[in-house]
């Protein structure tokens, strides 16, 4: 690269290289851009502290009740809406410049080159990045450690024995460990019909053992249920309207999402630092530039 071809790139003091709430959090509290290939949104079913604030973005941080078997937890609104809020004002900002164009980034010792399908769309120099992670990203971290857990989410849909009180499952096995259910978004109109997404904790080998496949994952899950009483429809009823027999659940496989849990990174130079201790939802600054923006616009 010429001198006079880098004298024409732009320069950043600080980047953010990821898209992870985490990293949104980071990125407003600090007035930095950030950049990524794709958007890490978090867990959908993932919910907020609901003695949380979160009126000076705009937000109303509603809580409910969510349903076990023996117990209930209170949970704020999903982590989802932060993010979407965080993501907007940064973009409104220009602070999230690739406004999920890229589909690639490299980094060269030097640059950091952003790629579409089809060719170069950006390239940026800077002095320090925060590596939060991103899965399109190459030679900025090198995997110091290989993973040996896996999270695993199964996605069952739920064709018969959907309708029920309760929104989740917890067990003490690492093969469904929690069962999450959740209004389907399979059908259209008010049914309160639940799908649910059963969560486990897996090693390499257990992903690839049939014993522990998604179709397995359908069964525990059943399983979990009609061991803890739940039942499906109602099949036939005798002359005064009790139950006599019930429908067999029936569910379809929909999804499987599998993310390493415990690799670690480290940083290919000095200007790269590897984000290990996230930044917590509570820590969102109220000081910043971003929150005018709110003020004007919610």
């Amino acid at each position: 690269m010429t001198r006079e071809e880098n004298l024409d790139m732009i320069h950043h003091r600080e980047i953010i290289v990821g898209s992870s709430l985490p990293a949104l959090i980071h990125a407003f509290n600090k007035n930095i851009p950030v950049f990524y290939s794709d958007y890490d949104r978090p867990f959908e079913l993932d919910f907020l502290d609901p003695n949380l604030d979160l009126k000076f973005l705009g937000i109303d941080n509603i809580s409910k009740t969510l349903k076990g078997m023996e117990s209930e937890i209170t949970v704020g609104i999903k982590k989802t809406i932060l993010w979407e809020r965080l993501l907007f004002l940064l973009s409104l900002e220009g602070k999230a410049p690739l406004s999920g164009l890229c589909n690639a980034i490299r980094y060269n010792g030097n640059t950091l080159v952003f790629t579409d399908e089809y060719s170069k769309i950006g390239e940026i120099t800077f002095d320090k990045c925060y590596y939060y992670g991103d899965n399109n990203c190459r030679n900025l971290v090198r995997t110091q450690k290989e993973p040996t857990k896996y999270l695993c989410r199964d996605w069952i849909a739920f064709n018969c024995g959907g309708k029920h009180q309760y929104d989740y499952i917890e067990t003490n096995d690492d093969f469904i460990n929690k069962i999450l259910f959740y209004i389907s978004t399979r059908r259209r109109g008010n049914y309160n019909i639940k799908d649910a997404c059963s969560i486990s904790l897996l090693t390499e080998d257990q992903i690839n053992d049939f014993d522990y496949s998604e179709t397995m994952a359908r069964f525990k899950t059943v399983h979990e249920m009609k061991s803890r009483g739940m039942r499906s429809r109602v099949a036939n009823r005798d002359s005064n309207g009790k139950p006599l027999s019930y429908r067999s659940f029936k569910t379809s496989y929909m999804n499987r999402e599998i993310k390493p849990m415990d690799a670690t990174y480290i940083s290919s130079d000095s200007k790269i630092i590897v984000v290990d201790e996230y930044i917590k939802e509570d820590q969102i600054s109220k000081q910043n530039k971003f929150v005018e923006t709110v003020g004007r616009l919610f």
